[in-house]
């Protein structure tokens, strides 16, 4: 919202605000997000959010539960992103994949996407094991470097954009901790490079872990990943790089299907 950009061009800066809170609004889950929670996550005064998304639910691109309060998405964005995905989506290519990988290791397994500086789950298939996590499902959002997929990919991204991303993110360890300061950070890069996929010890939430391989375009750029998550006692260092192997043979089976198919 700071940028010349918004600046500049005159609506550019409303424009970006109500962008922020489609993006909060679409990662709320099925419970949504009260107007004080959008409020504080877009950095908007309360008045402000509340205006912003009572223009965005006339336009019917959020709606608000009557009896929560909470806020949603709303028809008219369903209609564009059905449009959209006939360009954009990748999970009718990749659900079986996506799928097998949770069959094969009883973890749940998802497959998220890099939008500008984020990662978006866009599946999530659950495993036979009963106990789950779920700090990540359908919609969620994570800036790069802090869920396994989001670091997966930032570790295969050139070392310029690397370099300008965490320029542009200096509060990654004030918002996710200490853990994702930025020599902290580059050290699990390098450690990803190295092993091949990424691991969370439990960085975003305590005792929660993850690991995540990079999915890749015909030109070589990280533009996808692929992710498993479960309870820590499962996710033992004998066992990871057993994980780890399983899941890069099912990103490569997916490179290797979205180079034929795109």
């Amino acid at each position: 919202m700071d940028s010349a950009a918004t600046r500049t061009v005159p609506g550019a800066q409303a424009i970006a605000r109500a962008a922020a809170l489609l993006r909060l609004v679409t990662g709320g889950g099925d419970a949504g997000l009260s107007v004080a929670d959008l409020a504080r996550r877009a950095d908007l005064t309360r008045p402000t959010a509340h205006r912003l998304l009572t223009a965005l639910r006339q336009e019917g691109l959020v709606d608000q539960d009557e009896h929560s309060g909470r806020w949603m998405p709303g028809p008219e964005l369903y209609l564009m992103g059905t449009v959209a995905a006939s360009r954009y989506d990748i999970t009718g290519v990749a659900r079986d994949i996506v799928r097998s990988l949770a069959v094969r290791t009883e973890e749940s397994a998802f497959l998220s996407v890099r939008r500008g500086d984020e990662t978006v789950c866009l599946i999530r298939e659950d495993g036979a094991f009963p106990i789950r996590s779920f700090v990540l499902s359908e919609g969620v959002r994570f800036p790069l470097g802090v869920a396994s997929a989001g670091l997966a990919i930032l570790s295969f991204l050139p070392p310029h954009d690397v370099d300008a991303y965490l320029e542009r993110h200096p509060d990654l360890a004030e918002r996710y901790g200490a853990a994702h300061a930025e020599p902290r950070l580059r050290a699990r890069l390098r450690e990803t490079q190295s092993r091949g996929f990424a691991v969370n010890a439990g960085l975003i939430v305590e005792g929660s872990y993850g690991v995540g391989a990079a999915v890749f375009t015909k030109s070589g750029q990280p533009a996808w990943a692929l992710s498993l998550t479960g309870v820590e006692f499962r996710f033992s260092a004998d066992r990871i790089p057993e994980l780890g192997r399983t899941l890069l043979a099912h990103a490569h089976q997916l490179t290797t299907r979205l180079a034929g198919a795109r």
